[in-house]
């Protein structure tokens, strides 16, 4: 792939900013007794599983394909490494809930508001464990509200099956970005998407199984 277009696609496009209002996310849901104080997430919790995923990227309408690796390290931490499909590396992080590092990252790539905005989606796609303040439900949901510095993460949890269905980051005024998880057996996640409700930034995660 020419460096122009990575730099066309996952840097330009970026920089438009369009801010969403949202309200409260909770707005049309009733507030529910709390039946618990934390949350742990499995999708990617198996030390001994190499999470890979065929993933589409689409900024403003373009388009960029590659391949997802994530690994977990030990308890805390996962190592990610995103290559274009013919296996070339483009980025390879290092990332825990209070840690991030950039092991390698192509030049072009290298611009602070992209690292920040992946920092914040793989980090809350890794996270394992969310501690709950506050509990709602609607028709099909539990929905409960875990504390996330200044901003919360909404989590949404099936009532028929107990799966995690998608999680909402919202700060107190704005959906920053919202991950939907569609997991077959609750451990395992086979699609997961990520969309960005201030910029037009969506990536697609697929589980890449092999021949």
């Amino acid at each position: 792939m020419q460096k122009s277009t990575i730099q066309f696609l996952l840097i330009n496009c970026l920089l438009a900013i369009v801010l969403v209002s949202c309200g409260s996310v909770t707005k049309n849901y009733i507030p529910k007794k709390l039946d618990k104080t934390a949350i742990e997430v499995p999708y990617f919790s198996d030390s001994k599983t190499d999470y890979v995923y065929k993933t589409n990227i689409t900024v403003y309408g373009n388009e960029l394909s590659g391949i997802f690796i994530a690994k977990k390290i030990n308890d805390t931490l996962h190592r990610i490494v995103f290559t274009t499909e013919f296996g070339n590396k483009l980025m390879d992080f290092e990332i825990s809930d209070k840690s991030f590092k950039v092991n390698s990252i192509v030049s072009e790539l290298d611009r602070k508001i992209l690292i920040n905005t992946l920092k914040q989606d793989f980090r809350l796609l890794l996270k394992k464990e969310y501690l709950i303040e506050e509990q709602f439900e609607n028709e099909s949901n539990n929905i409960y509200k875990s504390k996330d510095g200044k901003r919360d993460n909404y989590l949404f949890i099936s009532k028929k099956e107990g799966k995690l269905e998608k999680v909402v980051h919202c700060s107190k005024t704005k959906e920053k970005f919202t991950i939907k998880f569609s997991s077959k057996n609750n451990i395992f996640a086979e699609n997961i998407q990520i969309i960005h409700q201030n910029i037009k930034l969506k990536i697609e995660l697929n589980h890449f199984k092999s021949e």
